[in-house]
């Protein structure tokens, strides 16, 4: 979420044209949202998923609460948060190219590995959780309970 936006950045210098106090506002609070949404999470993986978002700690329950309860990939999202909160904050087309790969990176690996991985792990239990809380958008439902 740095070192990579720093080189799209060095890499394609050119600025987005928007006004800086509004877009670095913007940017700002898409950073701090990111960041704070990500510990969160990390939080509600490690308490109630005894686990890590690393692969080889992955949770052993699935994890349907706090923010998984609002978004199936909060950690992702908000990892994107972040890297498009740069983009703007940093007024930087490279880093703006950088997230719209990321993104679109992310979606591929989250519907073509992660979960196809967790329904084979989590069966009827995922199946229910994704018809109940959308991927990628909240929409407007409550929270769901683990």
């Amino acid at each position: 979420m740095v070192a990579a936006p720093w080189a799209s950045r060095r890499i394609l210098p050119r600025p987005i044209p928007l006004p800086i106090l509004p877009r670095s506002l913007a940017g700002g609070a898409l950073m701090i949202a990111g960041a704070s949404v990500w510990i969160a999470c990390l939080d509600v993986f490690s308490r109630r998923g005894r686990g890590t978002p690393f692969p080889l700690d992955a949770p052993s329950r699935l994890v349907t609460s706090g923010p998984f309860g609002v978004i199936r990939n909060p950690i992702m999202a908000a990892e994107l948060a972040f890297i498009w909160g740069e983009a703007l904050y940093f007024g930087s087309f490279g880093i703006l190219a950088y997230a719209a790969a990321v993104t679109l990176a992310a979606h591929l690996l989250v519907t073509r590995v992660e979960e196809p991985e967790l329904r084979e792990r989590f069966g009827e239990q995922f199946e229910a959780y994704c018809r109940r809380v959308p991927r990628w958008l909240p929409a407007g439902r409550k929270l769901a309970s683990s």
